[in-house]
């Protein structure tokens, strides 16, 4: 029977949302985020309320608007105020434009800078931290999706159209953390991946200089990304970049202008080391060359090319060795082996994107191209919530997947119950991670809670 009015379904969203509500994030959305001629009168009423209630669902799995109904079941609404339903959360979400999701991007960079005060999110950030930046396209199947068209993605190493939505996001990582997001803008199926980039990394720098980096800051990206634009944003902003080169008539020639005695190679998965010589023996190599891009243009840079060059898996028996040539154009000072592979992590982000795409955004919930902007960036707050509190819960969460963090931390079932008028959390006896959720509740709400309050 579901009639236990005292049972709490999702434990770790108290020790969450407080660590959400002293990093100010519902101040930053009632200072923020306001809609000043509504559609529906009421729409706009209450805005803070309203998109904190959906970010705790998010962080506690929601991937739709109707399962942020479960902070409204048993004992979660003695536990949390001003819950809102899901019909008014939508109500709310399908009032907002371009505009307000500008809005919603400032409330995303400000409480990624409260996080970096409190907790050490991006440890490292004083020698070096890297922006990411990529897109994605998001599968839709209504025919009322406004803005969805028929883009380019890549399915099991092949070209293929399909209908979406295309967000575009940016990362900030060290060599000691995961990825928090520093932006992310929602635009059309069709979009050009580039589409924007220069200003999205202009903003990522700044809000990783405002979440207290100190250190270099390194752009990376991949061809869609290695633009008159993105260059010019990292360079104004004193950052290095890295970013592949489409392969045009000028970067092929100074591909071919490389001396066959300059390949180095690479130690790679599957390699093996020279006995005799202590020489990696690899299918992969390297080589650089002083390239200059943009040279047509009043922004001419002269920096590093770095090639990789693998053989062609498709002519294993050829007579003499086929390869395939990957560049990259970057003003780094790391030696040329070590920079091949700081560039290649970019794929980092792909982690960012699974476990966005393995939560809030497993679906764009909305026929309103506006309120799945508005979605998108919830979702984005309340990723890089969860990661300041898997931080807080110990170092083996810190680098956790999203997934992990809910199953262990967030979704744990408890009784509700108030002796003295005090009220009291009582989870599961022998919880595997009953340590990591105790240190979590001490670094957010008490700093040392009794043993009998809250039984591990």
């Amino acid at each position: 029977m579901f009639d236990d009015g005292n049972l709490v379904s999702c434990a770790g969203l108290v020790p969450v949302m407080a660590l959400a509500e002293r990093t100010g994030l519902s101040d930053l959305l009632a200072q923020m985020v306001h809609i000043a001629a509504p559609r529906i009168k009421s729409g706009s009423a209450n805005p803070a309320p309203k998109l904190a209630t959906l970010i705790a669902g998010m962080c506690a799995g929601a991937d739709c608007i109707d399962d942020v109904d479960v902070l409204r079941s048993g004992g979660m609404k003695t536990l949390f105020d001003a819950v809102y339903a899901p019909s008014t959360i939508g109500t709310l979400l399908r009032e907002f434009t371009f505009g307000h999701a500008r809005q919603l991007e400032s409330v995303l960079a400000g409480h990624l800078a409260r996080l970096c005060e409190r907790v050490d999110l991006l440890p490292g950030a004083d020698v070096r931290a890297f922006i990411d930046i990529d897109s994605l396209l998001r599968p839709v199947y209504g025919h009322a999706k406004q803005g969805a068209c028929y883009g380019h993605t890549k399915i099991a190493g092949k070209q293929v159209l399909r209908k979406g939505l295309s967000p575009l996001a940016t990362t900030i990582s060290t060599d000691l953390a995961a990825p928090v997001i520093a932006g992310m803008r929602l635009r059309a199926g069709k979009s050009n991946s580039g589409k924007g980039a220069g200003r999205m990394v202009a903003q990522a720098i700044a809000t990783a200089r405002a979440a207290g980096i100190t250190g270099q800051i390194l752009v990376r990206g991949d061809s869609a990304y290695g633009t008159r634009a993105v260059i010019g944003a990292a360079r104004r902003a004193g950052a290095q970049f890295s970013l592949v080169l489409t392969k045009n008539t000028a970067v092929q020639k100074a591909i071919d202008a490389i001396p066959e005695d300059r390949w180095t190679p690479v130690r790679y998965p599957g390699a093996v080391q020279d006995p005799d010589t202590g020489v990696w023996i690899s299918d992969a190599e390297v080589a650089e060359i002083s390239y200059t891009a943009l040279a047509s243009t009043n922004d001419a840079i002269t920096a590093r090319l770095i090639v990789r060059r693998v053989k062609d898996a498709r002519h294993r028996d050829a007579l003499f060795p086929v390869w395939r040539y990957h560049p990259f154009f970057t003003n780094s000072d790391e030696p040329l082996t070590d920079a091949d592979i700081t560039h290649r992590r970019h794929a980092i982000i792909e982690t960012t994107f699974a476990d966005l795409i393995d939560g809030p955004l497993a679906h764009m919930p909305s026929g309103h191209f506006g309120a799945n902007s508005a979605w998108a960036l919830c979702a984005a707050i309340a990723h890089n919530l969860l990661r300041a509190a898997a931080t807080l819960a110990g170092p083996a969460h810190a680098v956790a997947r999203g997934a992990t963090l809910r199953r262990k931390i967030v979704n744990i079932a408890a009784r509700l119950t108030r002796p003295q008028r005090r009220p009291v959390l009582h989870l599961p006896t022998h919880w595997p991670w009953a340590d990591a959720w105790l240190a979590l509740w001490r670094n957010t709400i008490e700093p040392h809670p009794p043993p009998h309050r809250i039984a591990a």
